[in-house]
């Protein structure tokens, strides 16, 4: 290192050794087999995949009883729904018009019938549609 007007000014030779300092790094030693950190590494996957199972079945129990209540609702509501339509008064030769002219069940023309509150051309216009 040469100094020149206060600043000290690298030489050729200089500059090369710090680049090779800066490439070269410390040395690290070669590193030496591990044989415990197999056995962790192992025990770690076993615990994450119990955890998981455990996370799973939770969620599934959770899923499971959502659905139940879904179920019981919609089955509450339905019955619910076939008491109302059974309130409904209908004629007889209504029933047999739409049994007729629409070739279907007593069954199918009863339903349609209650559904549009015992008024055939409803109950008609819905089925042709």
């Amino acid at each position: 290192v040469r100094q020149h007007g206060g600043i000290d000014m690298a030489t050729e030779g200089d500059v090369e050794l710090e680049l090779e300092t800066e490439t070269g790094g410390p040395e690290r030693p070669p590193e030496k087999p591990r044989k415990h950190d197999s056995g962790a590494a192992d025990l770690e996957r076993v615990t994450d995949y119990a955890e998981e199972k455990e996370i799973q079945s939770s969620n599934l129990e959770t899923a499971m009883s959502v659905i139940g209540d879904r179920r019981s609702r919609e089955q509450k509501a339905k019955q619910e729904r076939e008491k109302e339509l059974a309130k409904v008064t209908i004629k007889k030769e209504d029933l047999e018009l739409i049994m007729t002219e629409m070739e279907i069940s007593r069954a199918a023309a009863e339903r349609s019938l209650r559904e549009h509150m015992g008024n055939v051309v409803e109950a008609l216009i819905a089925l042709t549609n």
